[in-house]
């Protein structure tokens, strides 16, 4: 559709340059971007004369972060212009309604994390497993999304805990895994694609030693909720 309109200019003289800035995958919530990393480096160079996008959203959907990318195209003599949606950021009224539409666009993302994190919330009070790969010990249930006991991983973890209470040295319980050759946790996605667990480090092991899922609970937003999850370890 850009390029497509850029031909609609070319009496003007427009010319579409031969490499397009795309960021597919990337979210346009921050400016961690690539190509558009690529293309700001390009508009401080003077490689090029106008920003031609789709719609504003895809160039970026935070107000603060637009503003500063429209401040330095202005320093720099760039233009910017969104194929479906109009606008002349030369002028005043050009800008206040492009502003407009990216405070939309920041409310609509604000709003989806609002949400998502709401559903979080209600899954981690009702006891159910947010997604992810679980952790050692346990097996996630088929059907209601539970984490369930798995005997022979929970013998493991007991084991795990009690090298590191009889030792009192990370390393050392690193070194006595790794002799047995225990390893993370095994488990399939909902593809259906096997994902192999990796060797045990210091920081899986510590994290190990300190999850508060063993003794049954859950932690949700820095407090930890009781009774949620089987135990594999005594709680306390």
């Amino acid at each position: 559709a850009a390029e497509a309109f850029i031909q609609s200019q070319r009496r003007e003289g427009w010319i579409a340059l031969p490499e397009p800035y795309d960021d597919g995958g990337f979210t346009g919530a921050n400016m961690d971007r690539p190509a558009l990393t690529r293309l700001l480096h390009a508009v401080e160079a003077g490689e090029l004369d106008c920003v031609v996008v789709y719609k504003v959203d895809r160039l970026s959907r935070s107000l603060l972060d637009f503003t500063r990318m429209l401040s330095v195209f202005d320093h720099h003599s760039v233009s910017f212009v969104a194929v479906t949606q109009q606008f002349n950021t030369s002028t005043s009224l050009g800008r206040l309604t492009l502003n407009i539409l990216l405070s939309f666009a920041q409310f609509e993302r604000e709003l989806i994390g609002e949400r998502t994190r709401d559903k979080m919330s209600a899954a981690r009070k009702k006891g159910k497993w947010v997604g992810g790969c679980p952790v050692l010990g346990y097996d996630v249930e088929a059907g209601g999304g539970r984490l369930v006991v798995n005997a022979e991983e929970a013998e493991r973890v007991r084991a795990i805990f009690g090298l590191f209470e009889a030792t009192g040295s990370l390393r050392q319980t690193l070194a006595e895994i790794e002799r047995r050759g225990w390893h993370l946790k095994s488990w399939q996605r909902k593809r259906g694609e096997f994902r192999t667990g990796g060797p045990f480090n210091l920081n899986s092991l510590r994290r190990l030693l300190g999850n508060i899922l063993y003794t049954g609970a859950v932690r949700h937003k820095g407090q930890p909720y009781a009774g949620e999850h089987p135990a594999i370890l005594e709680p306390g």
